[in-house]
């Protein structure tokens, strides 16, 4: 298969299938490409929540929508795979976002040790939470985002797409809110 490297849309256009914050016809929707040991891919997370918060103000509540979607870079970041397994194991039991908060806040420590005990911090069932991630329950989904990404050009994390076109500015709010505006223009 060959990818467009050049390609500046979404290949895979938001769903319910997606993990959202918000909803899917807002006026404005992020989709985020990221990696939870990734540095930067937790900055930009910082970032678009930032965002998040000035566009409710300007659009209302319900106009905004974010999507995360995996891209763990496993040749750099030997715990990114299995972060973003604990994440969906998390998902399962309704705690998606609570677990994606956990992880970017402890990036340096994702061990699976350090796995178990977010996920008991949440009060999930550490059980299922295990068997999950023992059987690789998850791998599927993770390969289809990363598929995903690759199809819509991306090649690391973190790659934003605002309103289904590749963001290539500077990672400011500023740089970010001019896109947005020029997106709707």
């Amino acid at each position: 298969m060959t990818y467009n490297r050049d390609n500046r849309s979404l290949f895979v256009l938001p769903s319910t299938q997606d993990h959202i914050q918000g909803v899917l016809n807002a006026a404005v929707v992020f989709v985020m490409y990221g990696d939870y040991e990734c540095f930067q891919s937790a900055n930009v997370y910082r970032l678009i929540k930032v965002v998040q918060q000035q566009l409710k103000v300007s659009f209302g509540e319900n106009n905004v929508g974010f999507i995360f979607r995996h891209f763990p870079q496993v040749q750099i970041h030997p715990h990114a795979q299995r972060a973003a397994e604990a994440v969906e194991a998390a998902a399962a039991q309704g705690q998606f976002w609570q677990m994606h908060e956990m992880l970017f806040i402890h990036q340096q420590e994702l061990g699976n040790g350090y796995l178990v005990e977010y996920a008991n911090r949440l009060g999930l069932d550490i059980s299922q939470f295990l068997q999950d991630l023992s059987k690789g329950v998850y791998v599927n989904r993770i390969n289809a985002d990363i598929e995903g990404g690759l199809r819509s050009g991306v090649e690391a994390a973190p790659a934003l797409f605002i309103n289904g076109i590749r963001y290539f500015g500077r990672w400011t709010v500023e740089q970010i809110m001019a896109a947005i505006v020029a997106a709707n223009d």
